[in-house]
């Protein structure tokens, strides 16, 4: 499918959750024969199956990028994991996790397929890409991550976290919100952090917007943001503040659209300051 799919945490232990679920404690030992584990994951009856997960789920977490040969070709270990849990799915889902497991893969640009369509070989269903391979959100979650404990930005990781938590339990309006309010959060921490002499105090969120201008970090020029309400991230935060979803769209697709922008404009806001420092 690509040179090498990737993964957030949370997507990998959802499908281990699945895999428990679904699964059975022979099935789960081949598994393991399968992705090469043995050296750290027990087998036999001695030990349940949720027991065998936390040696599993820290092997797992440890080696995710480990590239090995799988059934279908030479991936990751987090990819075959993925895969192993997806041949376990069922149409319609029988368990919760197989739902869960579905907007984690979501919120990571995949999709489940149980369409043909341009994947044709073997049976249903199938991981599929919902965006373009240059688009890996599964890492940009991560460098987001890196760079707001690097910087210190608890708060906005706070939230973020949060709303990751609310759109993996499929909490679309508590996740909405936790996602306006993450970009609200990272905006005035990195303008209290670099543009703190023209910050009132206690200051708006339009504030932290004039501050970033003035300092030079947000070009007006471009369009990034303007007085006049008119640039991208006026107009993100003006939709971020919008009741319900667009019209076409789910409440699901409409949360996982907010997160993914979300995510993108975060990952180039604190790219820019991480080069700029």
């Amino acid at each position: 499918m690509s040179d090498q799919l990737h993964f957030t945490r949370q997507t990998l232990l959802a499908a281990s959750d699945l895999i428990q679920e679904a699964g059975t404690s022979a099935g789960f030992d081949l598994m393991v024969q399968r992705l090469e584990l043995e050296r750290w994951v027990p087998s036999g009856s001695d030990l349940s199956v949720s027991k065998k997960r936390v040696v599993f789920n820290k092997a797992l977490l440890e080696h995710a990028e480990r590239v090995f040969w799988a059934r279908e070709g030479q991936m990751t270990l987090g990819e075959a994991v993925v895969r192993e849990a997806v041949r376990l799915m069922s149409s319609p889902a029988r368990y919760a996790e197989q739902s869960q497991l579905e907007r984690c893969l979501a919120r990571d640009g995949f999709t489940v397929s149980w369409d043909a369509g341009d994947c044709g070989q073997g049976n249903p269903p199938w991981l599929r890409r919902s965006l373009p391979r240059n688009v890996d959100l599964a890492a940009g979650d991560d460098q987001v991550h890196r760079h707001l404990k690097d910087f210190g930005f608890s708060r906005s990781c706070g939230h973020l976290d949060q709303a990751i938590d609310a759109h993996t339990r499929g909490d679309w309006a508590a996740a909405n919100a936790q996602i306006r309010t993450f970009l609200e959060s990272l905006i005035l921490e990195i303008a209290t952090r670099i543009a703190a002499a023209y910050l009132p105090g206690n200051p708006s969120l339009n504030n932290g917007f004039q501050a970033l201008a003035k300092c030079g970090f947000l070009s007006e020029s471009r369009s990034e943001w303007n007085q006049d309400g008119k640039g991208m991230l006026n107009g993100l935060l003006k939709m971020l503040h919008s009741d319900g979803s667009h019209k076409g769209l789910s409440d699901e697709d409409h949360s996982t659209l907010r997160l993914h922008l979300a995510l993108v404009t975060a990952r180039t806001l604190l790219s820019r300051l991480a080069n700029n420092e």
